[in-house]
């Protein structure tokens, strides 16, 4: 592992009898970046998150958490913050007693760094954890994962169940801290709208595979959408590759990977955001990942 990278993954992959519930995973994520983690249903995302802090054994490949197996290393796990689906946390338990729990659990954690975050949000700490609202349990979640003062902070669809201003605040708690400390974070989301706001790197799993990964402006830089007279397309002229095609009697709608200048005058060329990108390559889930999609990590 490079001192760049803060996760790396070699070949990785967890199956379950005979199904592979994530498989040939390569990766480097940068440190200090804002992933998103984006997919399907069953595509994998839980499953790379688990492998990722130690939660699950790989089936096959390699994995390096700070450069060690964050199933071995007793050293990492003081290092990962992580909020699971839906922030599972003691309903029965009161705000301010989960955070002396965290405290009595974990050598670093900082209740008093916790206890006045939560009390800027006008969280009552006296209150039971299951009386909160959605929004109340996802800020607890994210404050006793952020108590720890981890390096790498792990979140699973942590603002599914919220609603808009809720996730919004958690969203904004979550930038606060990231611009406060510089920590690396993954953000696995449904919500592209999160990912392009708040994410600048981009990893796509289908079908239990990585199909793009990269910085994300580098990403929606290397993609145009051409409209123009009804006609096929193929490699060349600027266009390395077509992700996505359609046809009408008269026109055609493509979402190509360019290598330079669109150089036929016949297309009008048009920039991507993030969701047409994404749900490009979602629609062609059945195709071979683009292995000549050059690795867009993040310079430097």
């Amino acid at each position: 592992m490079t001192g760049l990278n803060v996760l790396e993954l070699r070949g990785l992959g967890k199956r379950y009898g005979d199904q592979w519930a994530l498989r040939d995973c390569t990766l480097a994520l940068p440190a200090g970046r804002v992933v998103g983690l984006v997919g399907p249903n069953g595509a994998g995302k839980t499953t790379l998150l688990q492998l990722a802090v130690g939660m699950l054994a790989p089936s096959a490949g390699e994995i390096a958490l700070f450069g060690r197996d964050p199933r071995e290393a007793k050293s990492v796990l003081p290092r990962i913050g992580f909020v699971a689906q839906d922030s599972p946390l003691y309903r029965t338990f009161s705000v301010a007693d989960t955070l002396t729990l965290c405290r009595l659990l974990n050598a670093r954690f900082d209740e008093a760094w916790a206890r006045d975050r939560l009390g800027k949000l006008r969280i009552p700490l006296e209150r039971k954890v299951g009386e909160l609202s959605g929004g109340q349990r996802a800020q607890v979640a994210l404050a006793v994962a952020l108590g720890k003062r981890p390096e790498f902070l792990v979140l699973d669809e942590p603002v599914a169940s919220l609603d808009p201003l809720a996730r919004r605040e958690f969203l904004t708690a979550l930038m606060d801290a990231v611009a406060e400390d510089g920590i690396s974070v993954v953000l696995s989301s449904h919500l592209l709208a999160d990912v392009e706001h708040s994410c600048d790197y981009l990893i796509l799993l289908m079908a239990a595979e990585v199909r793009l990964d990269g910085d994300l402006d580098d990403l929606l830089a290397a993609h145009r959408l051409l409209v123009g007279p009804r006609k096929r397309a193929t490699a060349g002229g600027g266009i390395a590759a077509v992700v996505r095609e359609s046809h009408s009697d008269r026109q055609s709608t493509l979402l190509v990977r360019i290598d330079g200048p669109i150089l036929d005058p016949a297309w009008l060329v048009h920039e991507v955001d993030l969701e047409e990108l994404v749900l490009a390559y979602m629609v062609e889930q059945h195709e071979p990942r683009l292995r000549s999609l050059p690795r867009l990590e993040a310079n430097g």
